[in-house]
């Protein structure tokens, strides 16, 4: 059963890489009326060679986005722990985690005291976020500027804003948009409306199908690695049980189409853009991470997902042009990661751990040996490749750290598929001598976080208990991101120097006539920008 999309309709309605203490601001806003929205879009784990790739297939957003816009093709997150969380917080704020503070998903958004007001999951707020962001420096200049961020993830809503308590939205895996109390004890009457439009219901046994023709897509429909050999091949069905399907809804495209739905019915709301302040909206598209992990980068259900992507980008920016004024529109496009394929399309033989690493099993002797030594267990972790110490409950015992971490250095660099076990201390150094992996983890790595070593795999290896394609390590295909800008104050083309993610605020604030209220880890990308 196909669907045609009833809010989709609805909402047609609408007919250097080294930290800079300063950046000097020069009046690119003062050549034509000041913006009085910026739009920023992440799309989470896009990797840039697909808009090449694809980019003959599109006719939305991210077509317009490559005709009209600037284009840097070699952009990446310069950190290591590329995963979504410290991808958002680094995107829109210029400083690296170990700035922000944002390390690891684990340790991004998750707050129990922030409590959701309605729907499933646990409570979220930024509390971790150390700083400030783009929306920060702009109610500096203007208290009346406001922000509204809409995403699938509450990581995804909430880290573009910072630590702004503003209008900030997730999905709630049930069919409705929800916040934490972080941000308001209850939902405003404009999304408690768009809730109650039940716009899951509409979707409940609908099937997935491509959107063109299976003649225009080369990858093969039938790869049993894909869903972990369970309804890898066309078309997919979404569950007709209703909370079944309020989980699942986030493995489907439309998942993102409602994500746009929500941010243009707060625009609408909101009067967001409107005049004369400046204005933001984020949104956060989170499906194509989540088909990427089920698919993998390589899949026709992925490259589906990109032309979808382009199609619900266009219908916001035509939504967003015809209800504003669109000369005084900038946008700015990337995001929070990249991925890497399955290793089992990299590496020979029917082997099904094959391309793995398991550090496991040494982490558990290392934090057995301390436990007999009257060290509790969780003084020595292993989170996202970054081994931390508690070095003072070791000292308390008695317990030499240093023996400690030499010796489970040496055996993790035993492993098969491991590349490189760093010291923490020995980072800045090796970065200092054009190391790139150690700049990256220097980069992820904030200095009273008790980290003693870095854990790198060979480019292509996966933890050993990672079924799913995914991300998450300093090598180019996870870091590797899309940096887009588009508006007024943009000069289109593609440039070929390198950017970070880091430059994206710095660039927008220079924009918008503002300066960063602290130091930033990024440079104004100039060579993009119209000149007065």
């Amino acid at each position: 059963m196909l669907v045609s999309h009833p809010i989709l309709r609805a909402s047609a309605i609408a007919a250097s890489m080294l930290a800079v203490t300063s950046l000097s601001v020069t009046s690119l806003a003062a050549q034509a009326a000041p913006p009085t929205l910026v739009v920023q879009i992440t799309v989470d784990q896009l990797r840039p060679d697909y808009l090449d790739k694809w980019s003959s297939q599109f006719t939305g957003g991210l077509g317009r986005l490559l005709k009209q816009g600037a284009f840097f093709t070699n952009a990446s997150h310069d950190h290591a722990t590329t995963e979504t969380a410290p991808g958002h917080a680094t995107l829109w704020s210029g400083r690296y985690p170990s700035h922000t503070g944002v390390v690891l998903n684990e340790i991004g958004v998750a707050d129990p005291q922030s409590p959701l007001l309605l729907g499933r999951g646990g409570g979220a707020s930024p509390y971790r976020f150390r700083g400030s962001a783009l929306f920060d420096w702009m109610r500096t200049r203007d208290q009346f500027s406001r922000a509204l961020s809409v995403s699938r993830k509450d990581r995804g809503a909430i880290l573009p804003l910072g630590r702004a308590k503003q209008q900030v939205y997730w999905y709630s895996l049930d069919g409705r948009f929800t916040t934490s109390r972080y941000y308001a004890d209850t939902l405003p009457a404009w999304v408690q409306q768009f809730n109650a439009r039940n716009f899951l219901k509409p979707y409940l046994g609908a099937e997935w199908n491509t959107l063109l023709a299976a003649s225009q897509y080369p990858e093969k429909d039938s790869v049993a690695i894909e869903s972990q050999g369970k309804d890898f091949v066309f078309p997919h069905k979404l569950d007709t049980e209703v909370r079944a399907a309020g989980s699942n809804f986030t493995d489907f495209p439309w998942m993102d189409d409602m994500t746009v739905d929500m941010a243009l019915a707060g625009v609408l709301a909101l009067d967001l853009g409107k005049g004369p302040t400046t204005d933001v909206l984020a949104v956060s598209l989170s499906t194509t991470d989540a088909i990427g992990h089920k698919y993998g980068p390589d899949s026709r259900e992925l490259h589906d997902q990109v032309l979808r992507v382009d199609r619900a980008l266009g219908r916001l920016i035509d939504s967003l042009y015809t209800l504003r004024d669109s000369t005084r529109i900038v946008f700015a496009l990337s995001a929070d990661h990249g991925v890497s394929p399955f290793p089992e399309t990299a590496f020979p033989g029917a082997d099904p751990n094959r391309g793995r690493v398991n550090p496991q099993p040494l982490i558990d002797a290392a934090r057995s040996a301390l436990a007999a030594r009257g060290v509790e267990g969780d003084a020595l972790m292993l989170q996202a490749g970054i081994v931390s110490l508690d070095r003072r409950r070791l000292a308390a015992k008695k317990v030499n750290a240093d023996s400690v971490v030499t010796a489970l250095r040496r055996q993790l660099l035993k492993l098969p598929g491991m590349l490189r076990v760093d010291r923490v201390s020995t980072l800045a150094a090796a970065a200092a001598k054009g190391d790139v992996i150690a700049r990256r983890w220097l980069h992820s790595i904030p200095t009273d976080f008790q980290a003693e070593l870095t854990v790198t795999f060979k480019p292509g290896y996966y933890w050993y208990t990672t079924r799913y394609a995914t991300h998450g390590t300093p090598h180019e295909l996870d870091a590797r991101i899309p940096i887009l800008f588009m508006g007024p104050m943009v000069k289109p083309g593609r440039y070929t120097k390198p950017a970070y993610s880091v430059d994206i605020a710095p660039t927008m604030a220079q924009m918008l006539g503002i300066s960063p209220t602290e130091k930033v880890d990024g440079r104004i990308l100039t060579e993009a920008l119209r000149r007065p």
